[in-house]
């Protein structure tokens, strides 16, 4: 069992954890996979998928990219829209599409589905909340992280950034990285990614 599923959020159960495991199981059951399948493929064990899927445990953000690609899906399948017929170009507040993380944080898609070059994602995250202790990657050739509150640690190849609000850092999102919130106060941070990639 790798370090993630030893860790693997010893936080209490919240409604955070019940929504994000329930979006995971349609997916699989959508595909008709079992979950000694795609456990395998994730490197992940059937019991601890098995527990992410009930909430009762949350994956790093490593180990949930690696289930979305077992699964065949970017994390961005994550994402739950709050209306049926949220306009093309213009975002309203109500029809963000909203995806829970594992790194308690709230995550929701500020760029419209027709973008192609820009994706600008916004999180909240929750103080003391990380992405977790495996350095994640994902697709994209720039990404500017932007804190526009609070304050987050960021960990890019072998740099470590304390950002406060107001603070940007331009990094490549292919080389390993993690995120945490240090302080007291939720974080509320702006990811905008170049080309957009319907990720998270």
């Amino acid at each position: 069992m790798s370090s993630d599923q030893a860790t693997a959020d010893r936080s209490p159960k919240s409604e955070l954890d019940r929504v994000l495991g329930q979006r995971l199981r349609e997916l699989r059951k959508g595909k008709h996979l079992s979950l000694k399948t795609v456990a395998e493929k994730a490197a992940v064990s059937e019991s601890f998928l098995s527990q992410v899927e009930r909430g009762l445990v949350s994956p790093s953000v490593a180990s949930l990219r690696r289930i979305c690609e077992a699964l065949d899906e970017t994390m961005g399948a994550l994402f739950l829209s709050t209306s049926d017929q949220a306009p093309q170009r213009l975002v309203r507040v109500a029809d963000r599409r909203m995806s829970f993380r594992p790194d308690g944080s709230a995550h929701y898609l500020l760029t419209p589905p027709l973008a192609r070059k820009l994706q600008v994602n916004q999180s909240v995250v929750a103080p003391g909340y990380s992405s977790g202790e495996e350095p994640y990657t994902h697709g994209g050739e720039e990404e500017c992280v932007h804190v526009v509150q609070g304050s987050l640690t960021l960990d890019w190849a072998t740099e470590t950034y304390h950002l406060c609000a107001g603070d940007a850092v331009l990094i490549d999102p292919r080389i390993g990285h993690r995120f945490h919130n240090e302080s007291s106060e939720p974080a509320v941070v702006l990811w905008m990614i170049s080309p957009a990639l319907g990720d998270i």
